[in-house]
């Protein structure tokens, strides 16, 4: 009786070891760690080439946006501030 569950209990650890083998080797863990360590390091050492392409997207539809708001004030009648209306408060 307990040699029994003795061989049952050795042959069940047996047939976990060799799923966990075939596992492993599908999965290939080794490789994936590998490969998202690559992929993060050069995220990082790229960090600031990105950053500066962001700051220099900002810059360049600011300057657009002040550029329209210059249009659209050169152009406005309304604006109360030109010296024309100002001359002609006075």
């Amino acid at each position: 009786m307990l040699q029994q569950t003795l061989m049952t209990n050795l042959q069940r650890f047996i047939n976990f070891t060799n799923f966990a083998k075939g596992f492993l080797r599908r999965q290939n863990l080794i490789a994936s760690i590998k490969k998202s360590i690559t992929t993060t390091l050069k995220d990082i050492f790229t960090v600031k080439k990105k950053l500066k392409m962001a700051q220099y997207r900002v810059n360049y539809q600011q300057f657009k946006l002040r550029q329209m708001e210059q249009l659209i004030a050169e152009n406005n009648e309304h604006v109360f501030l030109r010296g024309k209306k100002i001359n002609e408060l006075r």
